[in-house]
């Protein structure tokens, strides 16, 4: 379970975040509605470590992560996709995915398992390519596709990341009508496939 208890920030003399109590149980989606401006991103900045609280805490399976940094955070269990797309964008599909993946791995650095470990990482990334309909597209350069494919291989990338949290900010922002279904199709599937808590936040 994730859970925030009295989670406040300030910048100067405006509360951004003003004591939000919130508990997001496993198996549930989650969204998180309001204006530009309301807190969302920053309430989700919080929660994943790009920014400290004032106040409150945030706890993940009855441990409090509110002082862990963001990749303790991510190896904990945390994931997160932004609003605007992370990627490498000179690096192929598949290869931003394997990378994903990699950075869940911890084996040794002899020859033997770095081998073993490219082509364990590689079977993975074309799995979650397959799971997101971008197989065919395994070898094209991340910059070239159009945004809607980018937001595809960013969900791609957070599911390497194998979390017990999604969390989406704003996922559809910036797509066409006919893009929107697909992203959201994709997110209602995570929530059927995996026992996991997903936060959305939207306008």
């Amino acid at each position: 379970m994730l859970e925030t208890k009295d989670l406040t920030i300030r910048f100067g003399g405006h509360v951004a975040v003003d004591h939000v109590s919130c508990a997001f149980q496993p198996g549930t989606l989650t969204a998180i509605v309001g204006p530009n401006g309301a807190g969302k991103t920053t309430y989700f900045n919080l929660i994943s470590g790009q920014l400290r609280a004032n106040e409150g805490s945030v706890k993940l399976d009855g441990v409090d992560i509110t002082n862990e940094a963001v990749s303790a955070r991510t190896h904990r269990g945390l994931g997160r996709a932004f609003q605007l797309t992370q990627l490498f964008p000179n690096l192929s599909v598949v290869e931003n995915v394997r990378l994903a993946v990699q950075s869940r791995r911890k084996e040794g650095l002899n020859l033997w398992s770095v081998w073993l470990d490219r082509r364990n990482t590689l079977e993975r990334a074309h799995a979650m390519l397959e799971r997101v309909r971008l197989a065919d597209k395994a070898d094209v350069a991340a910059s070239s596709l159009p945004h809607g494919d980018q937001r595809k291989l960013e969900v791609a990338m957070l599911m390497a990341l194998d979390p017990k949290v999604f969390m989406f900010d704003e996922p559809t922002a910036g797509m066409s009508v006919d893009e929107v279904p697909v992203i959201l199709d994709l997110i209602r599937a995570l929530k059927e496939l995996r026992d996991c808590t997903i936060l959305l936040a939207e306008k």
